[in-house]
């Protein structure tokens, strides 16, 4: 009898949606777990595996945000077994807001895999994070000919409106040729939602809770300038402040802080 208890117990936990078992099933379809961050130590975020892109978005780069980017604890921190990206309206170096930008650039880079990150969206008119990724290596030059993956951007004044876009120099936005996909996802500001890039040689599908919303296929006839996605990438988490498109309906002065909250981030291959 106590035999068969057992067997039952462990049957079910094969096949209920939801026990570890499903889930190690699920992650095995992604591939192996390569690098990945849980953010379980208080405290700065692990010098490992981040670094950060510090200044202004008008030194060279950027699309006229209102923010300063720093390294400051106040800006980006591990509190609670999360990663805490702030937003401040505090002024530095002639700018009303402080932010910061992390960057896994030389500490994790990958060409191709699935890569998922756990994350809650702040809210309010002037709000702009995002989760992306660039080039590593520039090999086919700069912006847009070596590419940019945009796995989740968010502007505050179109609330629960995600959007997932690739960018190359046939395909980006300032000619208006960008390959982007949206959806509208309830509560991405007040609940945690998994945002997902699986990229392969072929294709990129954009997820949002393992449900893919938008696809980029490597079409044949495609040289590097529009699939520049045969290169390593690095992964990019940030929140800006108004700009070009997050303050295209203006910044709210009465919201700050605002915060993007990160409960992993991982990378399989």
């Amino acid at each position: 009898m106590k035999r068969h208890i057992l067997y039952g117990i462990v049957l079910a936990g094969l096949l209920l949606p939801g026990t570890a078992a499903a889930q190690a099933r699920k992650d095995k379809h992604k591939g192996k777990l390569v690098w990945s961050d849980e953010f379980n130590t208080p405290g700065r975020p692990d010098t490992t595996r981040w670094s950060y892109d510090l200044g202004s978005p008008h030194n060279g780069w950027g699309n006229n945000e209102l923010q300063y980017y720093t390294d400051k604890a106040e800006n980006a921190r591990i509190e609670n077994g999360r990663l805490i990206i702030e937003a401040r309206r505090d002024s530095l170096e002639g700018k009303a807001y402080t932010s910061a930008r992390l960057v896994s650039r030389k500490k994790g880079d990958w060409l191709y895999g699935y890569v998922e990150v756990k994350a809650k969206l702040p809210k309010g008119k002037g709000t702009w994070p995002a989760i992306w990724m660039l080039s590593t290596d520039w090999s086919y030059g700069g912006w847009p000919e070596s590419g940019e993956i945009d796995i989740m951007e968010h502007v505050g004044y179109d609330p629960n409106v995600i959007h997932g876009t690739a960018h190359s120099k046939a395909y980006n936005h300032v000619i208006g040729t960008q390959k982007e996909g949206k959806i509208t996802v309830p509560g991405v500001q007040e609940e945690f939602h998994v945002y997902a890039l699986r990229w392969t040689p072929t294709k990129m599908d954009f997820l949002v809770d393992d449900k893919v919303f938008h696809t980029v296929a490597h079409e044949p006839k495609d040289d590097f300038k529009g699939w520049p996605f045969d290169k390593r990438f690095y992964l990019v988490l940030n929140v800006a402040v108004g700009g070009n498109w997050g303050g295209k309906e203006g910044v709210d002065p009465s919201i700050w802080p605002q915060r993007m909250e990160v409960e992993y981030v991982r990378v399989y291959q």
